[in-house]
This record gives structure tokens, sequence and C-alpha cells, in this order.
């Protein structure tokens, strides 16, 4: 796409799938490689260079499949727990558990459960308010800094 600067992570292993990122070319930014030599995840880090005087931003987008296996998750969680550490972070993408209910921060799945515990380990808020997909909320965008997006 003309104007911007193209990450992506192809699905290893199996047909189709992977993850993308565009970056505006304005930005100053470099793909961030986060624990990617453990457990393959479908995750993309990538550092936005802030404006003079503004931290940077660490953007991420992840696609977990339903059916992950827990290895796969704490390799993820290890990556969340990394880039968390950053002034500003943001994270989106279909993580697959339609059993969270985030109003009351509970799942009944004990990976749901596990997730949840990463998110609040790591001081991330959940912004999506609206299920995404089939009355589930299954696509979110995750973040640090309130006030950040929304």
């Amino acid at each position: 796409m003309e104007g911007y600067r193209l990450f992506r992570k192809d699905r290893q292993g199996r047909r189709g799938g992977g993850v993308a990122f565009y970056v505006n070319d304005q930005l100053e930014c470099m793909e961030l490689h986060l624990g990617m030599d453990e457990e393959p995840t479908e995750s993309l880090w990538v550092r936005i260079k802030g404006s003079a005087g503004a931290g940077d931003i660490i953007a991420g987008v992840c696609y977990r499949p339903p059916d992950q296996a827990d290895r796969a998750d704490e390799a993820l969680y290890r990556q969340i727990g990394a880039a968390s550490r950053s002034q500003a972070l943001v994270l989106m993408g279909d993580f697959n558990h339609p059993d969270i209910c985030w109003r009351d921060n509970a799942a009944e799945c004990k990976q749901s459960r596990k997730f949840l515990e990463c998110v609040n380990d790591n001081f991330l808020l959940q912004v999506i308010e609206e299920p995404t997909r089939r009355g589930a909320m299954l696509d979110l965008l995750l973040t640090n800094k309130a006030g950040l997006v929304g």
C-alpha cells in the first residue's frame, strides 16, 4: 500500500494465515523480535519512534488460534510481558477467548483465565466494549496507557 511500510509474519507449518501490520512511511519504526526464538506464535511487534519529547510506542498484532497449545500461549505471554515494560503499548488481534467476561474480569476456561492473568499482571486495559463476532469479544485492543487509543 503506497505511503505505508508493511510488516508481516506468515503462518509457519500450515497453509494461509499469519499477521500483518502497516505503518505510515512518515513514522520511524522497526520490527522487534520478542522471544521469537521460542515456541512459534502468530504475533508481530513494531517499535514506533515517538515525536520529540514523547516516548516510543510498541504496537503488536496477534492471532491466537482456538486450539493453540499451552506452550505457545506461554511464549505469547512472555512476549506481552516484555512489550508491556514499554512506556506505551498497543496490542490488537483475535485472541479467541469467547468465554471471557471483560466487565467482570472472569472466564470459565483455564486457558482464558491464564490470559486474563497475563493481562492483569501486565496492567493492560482492554478497550473494545462491544462483541466483535457472534456475541463474543474475540478481537481485542489492549494498552498499558489509558487514553492512548479509544
